[in-house]
């Protein structure tokens, strides 16, 4: 069998990850609304959605990169497809007890499995095929997230969002055994597409603890090496700063999406859901448009001129009204599609022993996806003004812009410069 052979079906089967955790991830600007006015929250509270999503990265990082250097990429697979099917069951009782809290620990667990399935899919795919290619690959199998950001707030929207919400006034006049009829009703619109995905989640586990993987352990004297050991590599240190920033944006464009389109041009929050998908798609174009040029344009520029597209773009998110900011805010789903995994691949390149726990490291940067939107979101309250919130985005990519100009370098290429 020769090796591209050999790579296709684990290929295949750790591109299937990155859809699904794309899918639950990309129903959060559907249930961000959803939850707001089920809870009546203010922005800063559903924004908790994000917070407990992105810490829970944060904290399982670390312990998914001792599992993976421990046991194998296929046991830390496993591991975290097991904490995601359980996070979408517990979506049941929380629905059931109506408490915001428990939908958030219900996110939290789900972040875990994610955390630790990014921790592995993200390298191992890298590794599943020739190095020169890495970056390619990645941002392939990345593409199969821009698809479930496509498709996830289409299905958000049929089976989570109400057709025709009660507003605050209708809700109040309600007496307070209708009112908490209605709550249980909204809240118990997330149970079925959670309950479905769980139950696909455990197939998809079955599937990969049947399957024969080539996989890699680190042999006793390379898992002693500590995890700051890899910040040795300044490249790497620059990718975990430029990652941080980067999703932040990420999650504040995508995850605000519903609810800004319902402020700055004003539309309903169904008809917001089409253009959520709308970005989604861009989004999944955006990967593969992105994979191609890398055959022609060395991936750092890519993500430079990509970055100043996007920040291009934020300022009319910030400035601009109507319509003409949804079709700004597709555009920066479309040049933003392709740096996490450009970030991450060129921040594991070239590291050997260090890639497992340099991966953590990257993963745990996703804290910044719960870190910066409670600043948009205090930022959008503060000032009566949605939109400008949006400077938080705004400045992140000039952060991505940076690490696509100078921060990839190994610091072996910055001092040959210097001579």
């Amino acid at each position: 069998m020769s090796k591209a052979n050999k790579y296709l079906l684990p290929f295949i089967l750790v591109t299937s990850l990155f859809f699904f955790w794309g899918f639950i991830n990309n129903l959060n600007p559907i249930l961000i609304p959803h939850l707001r006015r089920a809870f009546r929250l203010t922005t800063v509270q559903a924004s908790l959605v994000d917070f407990a999503v992105y810490f829970g990265y944060f904290l399982m990082a670390i312990p998914a990169g001792i599992i993976m250097k421990k046991y194998g990429y296929k046991t830390g697979i496993l591991i975290g497809l097991s904490f995601f099917a359980v996070g979408c069951f517990l979506f049941v009782p929380a629905a059931n007890t109506m408490q915001y809290v428990f939908f958030l620990g219900a996110l939290f667990i789900v972040a875990c499995g994610l955390a630790i399935l990014e921790t592995a899919a993200n390298p191992y795919a890298t590794i599943l095929g020739s190095p020169e290619t890495s970056t390619q690959r990645l941002n392939f199998a990345q593409s199969f997230n821009g698809l479930a950001a496509f498709l996830a707030p289409l299905a958000g929207r049929k089976f989570i969002l109400s057709q025709k919400p009660l507003e605050d006034e209708a809700l109040n006049a309600l007496s307070a055994h209708d009112r908490a009829a209605y709550l249980l009703s909204e809240t118990s619109k997330v149970k079925p597409p959670y309950l479905i995905l769980g139950i696909v989640i455990l197939l998809v586990a079955a599937i990969f603890f049947f399957t024969k993987l080539p996989d890699k352990k680190d042999d006793e004297k390379t898992s002693a090496a500590g995890f700051l050991h890899a910040f040795r590599h300044k490249h790497l240190t620059w990718a975990v700063i430029a990652q941080f920033f980067y999703v932040g944006a990420q999650v504040c464009i995508l995850s605000f999406l519903v609810l800004y389109a319902t402020k700055a041009a004003h539309i309903t929050e169904t008809e917001a859901a089409y253009y959520s998908s709308a970005a989604g798609l861009a989004f999944m174009i955006g990967r593969f448009v992105g994979t191609f040029f890398m055959r022609f344009i060395q991936p750092q520029r890519l993500l430079a001129i990509y970055a100043v597209c996007c920040i291009l773009l934020s300022f009319v998110t910030i400035f601009g009204s109507g319509i003409v900011t949804l079709y700004a805010v597709i555009g920066i789903a479309f040049f933003m599609s392709i740096m996490f995994p450009t970030i991450f691949a060129l921040g594991v390149k070239d590291l050997g022993v260090d890639t497992k726990p340099a991966s953590s490291l990257i993963i745990m940067s996703i804290v910044g996806g719960a870190a910066l939107p409670p600043l948009l979101a205090a930022i959008a309250d503060g000032t009566h003004r949605f939109q400008n919130g949006y400077i938080v985005p705004l400045v992140c990519f000039v952060v991505v812009l940076v690490f696509g100009l100078k921060g990839y370098k190994h610091a072996e290429k910055a001092v040959e410069i210097v001579e």
